[in-house]
């Protein structure tokens, strides 16, 4: 099996008495995006800039391509954007990638004008990056991570500012780069419903701590379920369901069961109030999505089910 393309070892950080990162393990290989998923202040910018090498690790470990991440060979291969999208702002869109193409050695001269295309830049190719509106400094900015086809990308929130159709464009373009090149990309986002249309692995971080990490194609798995009800009567239906073992609340004008066995046996939640004689007029099952299994994590105290227990099913 080859090395992951990102490496962290007991990675953290520290600004004064503040953890920022707290001992994250973390790997990711070729050809996978990673969203690390978190509150603001979580910590992943830092961790994002300590994979970059922008900031020095307090203990633990990174490496890149397995190399330190201030290795010319590791910046060589990464393209990244953390925090707000910059660019020289007296330079036109084309000039600013024309710079990029140069420091990063790309031999190919169609490299910027495929960038441009690429991002859609064509019509603003000639103006300035300052008079630039924000989805447009983004899509620059994201156009510069990319000209030199790296083998890693950083990303902290790529879809900042862009509109609902440059979204899709960024999924498209990520999901190619991670299929058809091998491209690894760790990125952030708070929209959490396009996470888990992107991402192959997703990773919460909380309070400097990964609480847990997961392939998204596994979060049906690993969510809360529960059973939402309709009836002719529901104090009735919540007596007969807690006789037949199945605790039941009133919420909203439905009953709600939670736990394995009823979300496991619906057919015996409803035999249970049709064999009583109360009219069940609908069943439902529910699932968490992952906005509201990532709230749940984040929001449970210390200690409980869920809360800070470490990383599982990497």
């Amino acid at each position: 099996m080859t090395a992951p393309a990102l490496r962290l070892r007991s990675l953290s950080k520290h600004y004064g008495p503040v953890p920022a990162v707290q001992g994250v393990d973390l790997e990711v290989r070729a050809g996978e995006i990673y969203a690390l998923l978190g509150l603001n202040g979580a910590g992943k910018t830092t961790l994002m800039r300590m994979v970059l090498g922008m900031v020095r690790p307090g203990a633990g470990s990174v490496t890149v391509l397995g190399r330190g991440p201030r290795e010319r060979s590791a910046r060589a291969g990464v393209g990244y954007l953390v925090e707000a999208a910059t660019a020289y702002p007296e330079l036109t869109v084309r000039e600013n990638l024309e710079v990029a193409r140069r420091l990063h050695r790309v031999r190919a001269p169609h490299a910027v004008g495929d960038a441009v295309e690429l991002f859609g830049l064509g019509e603003h190719a000639d103006r300035r990056a300052r008079e630039l509106s924000q989805g447009n400094r983004q899509r620059l900015a994201l156009a510069r991570a990319v000209l030199h086809r790296p083998s890693v990308l950083v990303l902290d929130e790529p879809v900042n500012g862009l509109d609902p159709a440059g979204v899709v464009e960024v999924r498209t373009l990520l999901t190619d780069l991670a299929r058809r090149h091998g491209t690894t990309v760790l990125l952030s986002s708070h929209l959490l419903g396009e996470v888990a249309r992107l991402a192959t692995r997703v990773g919460v971080l909380h309070r400097g701590r990964l609480l847990e990490e997961f392939p998204t194609r596994c979060l049906p798995e690993r969510v809360h379920r529960h059973l939402e009800l309709t009836t002719r009567d529901d104090d009735r239906a919540v007596e007969v369901l807690a006789a037949a073992g199945f605790p039941a609340r009133r919420r909203a004008g439905v009953v709600v069961l939670a736990g394995d066995r009823a979300t496991s046996r619906p057919e015996d939640v409803a035999a249970a109030l049709v064999h009583a004689g109360v009219a069940l007029t609908g069943l439902t099952e529910v699932r968490e999505d992952l906005e509201s299994h990532f709230l749940r994590l984040v929001q449970a105290p210390p200690g409980a089910p869920g809360a800070g227990e470490g990383p599982r099913a990497r």
